[in-house]
This record gives structure tokens, C-alpha cells and sequence, in this order.
């Protein structure tokens, strides 16, 4: 039999079909959000291992190629509070995707050169190697293919040190240290610009005088990496914290960053600044993101193809977790209302970091962790997935 696609009723139940089918098998899921087509996707998922933190370490795009850093571990709720893993199995992993977060490869970051001690990287000492001062700069930050990834000791007062490819995250030059200047200590996620060929603009965390996260300051290197400069501090010392910036560049001088907040008094939020002079001075704006549930959200913002900015975070919830963005068309000065993309799955609040991307066809991939713990029919481990969206639909 022949259908008539012409009428709406038979493509709507056909497609119905198609998705439930789809969903039967494990590939991909669909939801509709606000009346529009969100499609969500698995990127590391594995019985009894817990896959999480995708903010920690980096996404960078390159068309329809997507690599983004995470945490892999052995799942275990011995001892559990919100994280429940064993630390002693952790190891960093990358996804890579060649066709625009649809399917995944996941290799082994130490395997790709990664090879120091850090923070939920646990390499036993007799493989693990020091971070060693860069004695080479680098000769081109613009080149296509280059990266730097930033891994840290602890959430406080670090060390930290960093790594660089220069073919797309196939392999890493490193460990080389980074340094505190004056600072308490550094204990950085990802989170640079490339300003020149030589010239890279560094948002960093930094531990507070009680050596305590955290305080976000702008470092900068204008010889390739071997040697590096406080611009400025971003935000004061508080109560709370100000940590793990995402971070963009509007003009020539003028940044926005996004940074993950909390208050002396414990609420969660996303506070955004303003520098108008290439970072040397910053104005604080309206808080795109004024509450993010129970322990918050990293910021995960991106400049979009059509001058918009996007900003994903999640909502963390022990009654149901859920995946947010909000749009600004007038470079992070307001935000448009929060948009849902996924909810009501039965997620508990160990989910989130995300990181974000923007394919060659315009869509955007939200990459981040994510469970099912709240829902007793499914597995309780923590997983990488991926929502894919178009902006468009959103103007």
C-alpha cells in the first residue's frame, strides 16, 4: 500500500512508529520541546561503569567532527554520597564523532599521550609521568588542528597543568605545568580564546587566600605558552564560589564570560561579565541563569553562526534533573526565556557538565552526563549523551 505523505494524520503516526522503534532498539530518542524537534543521544554508555564531567576537560568542533573529554570509572554506591563511583578506577577518555554527535568512538586519553597524575585520573605511580615546564613554545595557536586541554590535582588549590595536540586530539604533547603567579593556587577546567598565532587568552579558577575554590582571574601568553600574565580577576573573593568559566569572544575587545556561581548562602546560579577593553576591566550583567537547583551548574556557552550567543546548563534535582538553554541576541546584555530540551526521564542530580558545540549544519550538540537512577525499572549508572537541536527553531 501507498501512503499519501500529503496527509499529516499518516506521517504523524508513521513517525511515531519510526521513533518508537528506534527507541525499542537503543539508537536514539526523540522529545519535542516547546513544539519543536529535540533529538537525544548516547555517546559512552556502559553496564557498571559511571561516565561523567564532560566540563572538565574540553569540546572542540570541527564541522560535523565533535571530540569532547570525560571521566570514565568501575559504577559503585560503597561509600556513595552524590558521586557514586570508585575513584581508584578513574581514567579520562575521549568521544570523538565524525557525524555530528550521532555515533561515537572512545578512546583512551592515556593511551593518546595524557600520561600525568591529575584529579578522577588515577595513574598508578610506577606509569604515571611529572608535568615538566613547556621549553618549546607554541608555534601556532591558529592552526585548525590544535587544542589545549586543562586537567587539575584537586577542586581547590591544584596544580594544574595542560596539554596540547596538534592533530585534533589524536595525540598530546605534555604534561607541562602552569603556573600559580601569584595566585593561591589553580585549579582549571578548559576554557581559552585564541587571539593569535602565538597569543592565547587563558580564563582560569583560582583558589581563594583560604586556598579554597574559587575565584576566576584571565590569564594570557603572548609567546606561545612559555611564559604567562594576570590580566585580571574577573570576580572578588566571597562567601561562596566562582568557578569553571565558559567563555567567548564578541569583538576584537570585547569577551563575555558565563561563570558557575554559588552564594555564601549556599544558592546556585550562572553570573555573567562584561570586558569592553580585551579583559582588563569587567562589569558584571544580569544572571543569565539566577537559580540552577541543588549544587549547580557549569556554564557551557557558545557564539552561534547567526551572532546569537546559547547558553546550556542543567538544572540538578533529586525529583527529576533537567537540560536548559537560553538565547541572548544582544551579546549576553539579556537572556531569553529558559527553554526545556529534557525532562521527566528520571534523572537524579548527579548529572550535567555540559559542554557545547555547533555542527556545519547550524544544530547545536549539548554534551553532558546524564542517568535514569529516580526510575526503578531502569539501570542506575551514569552515562555521556548528547542533545542535538536546532537553534533556528528558536528565533
Amino acid at each position: 500500500m501507498k501512503l499519501n505523505f500529503n496527509n499529516q494524520f499518516a506521517f504523524t503516526m508513521l513517525k511515531s512508529v519510526l521513533m518508537l522503534f528506534a527507541i525499542f532498539q537503543g539508537m536514539y530518542c526523540f522529545s519535542q520541546s516547546d513544539g519543536v524537534e529535540v533529538r537525544h543521544e548516547i555517546v559512552f554508555s556502559e553496564d557498571g561503569k559511571y561516565g561523567a564531567w564532560p566540563a572538565n576537560h574540553g569540546i572542540w568542533t570541527w564541522d560535523n567532527e565533535i571530540l569532547v573529554g570525560f571521566v570514565e570509572a568501575s559504577y559503585s554506591e560503597k561509600n556513595a554520597g552524590l558521586h557514586p563511583y570508585d575513584k581508584s578506577t578513574t581514567a579520562n577518555k575521549y568521544a570523538r564523532s565524525l557525524d555530528g554527535g550521532i555515533t561515537w568512538q572512545i578512546t583512551d586519553a592515556f593511551e593518546a599521550g595524557q600520561k600525568a597524575w591529575g584529579y578522577d585520573n588515577n595513574i598508578s605511580p610506577d606509569r604515571a609521568e611529572k608535568p615538566k615546564p613547556l621549553i618549546k613554545a607554541v608555534e601556532d595557536f591558529t592552526d585548525e588542528d590544535f587544542i589545549l586541554t586543562f586537567l587539575r590535582h584537586n577542586n581547590h588549590n591544584g596544580p594544574t597543568h595542560f596539554y596540547y595536540s596538534q592533530d585534533r586530539g589524536k595525540s598530546w604533547e605534555g604534561a607541562f605545568t602552569f603556573p600559580n603567579l601569584e595566585t593561591a593556587g589553580i585549579a582549571n577546567r578548559t576554557d581559552y580564546l585564541i587571539d593569535a598565532k602565538q597569543t592565547l587568552s587563558v580564563f582560569v579558577t583560582t583558589a581563594k587566600s583560604n586556598k579554597k575554590e574559587g575565584r576566576v582571574a584571565l590569564f594570557r601568553t603572548h609567546d606561545g605558552g612559555l611564559s604567562w600574565d594576570i590580566i585580571s580577576y574577573i570576580t572578588e573573593e566571597q562567601g561562596g564560589f566562582d568557578i569553571m568559566p565558559s567563555s567567548v569572544r564578541i569583538s576584537d575587545n570585547e569577551l563575555l564570560t558565563t561563570i558557575r556561581t554559588r552564594t555564601k548562602d549556599g544558592m546556585d546560579l550562572i553570573s555573567s561579565y562584561r570586558s569592553v577593553d580585551n579583559g582588563e576591566n569587567w562589569k558584571r550583567l544580569k544572571d543569565p541563569a539566577p537559580y540552577t537547583g541543588s549544587a549547580g551548574s557549569p556554564p557551557a556557552l557558545i557564539k552561534l553562526k547567526d551572532g546569537r550567543l546559547a547558553l546550556g546548563y542543567i538544572y540538578r534535582s533529586n525529583f527529576g534533573s533537567r537540560v536548559h538553554v537560553r538565547f541572548s541576541e544582544d551579546n549576553g546584555e539579556t537572556w531569553k526565556d529558559e527553554i526545556t530540551l529534557r525532562s521527566g526521564d528520571g534523572a537524579s542530580r548527579d548529572v550535567g557538565y555540559p559542554r557545547i558545540a555547533q555542527r556545519k549544519d547550524g544544530k547545536i550538540v549539548m554534551v553532558y552526563y546524564w542517568n535514569h537512577a529516580l526510575d526503578a525499572d531502569k539501570k542506575p549508572f551514569r552515562f555521556i549523551a548528547s542533545t542535538i537541536f536546532d537553534p533556528a527553531d528558536y528565533k
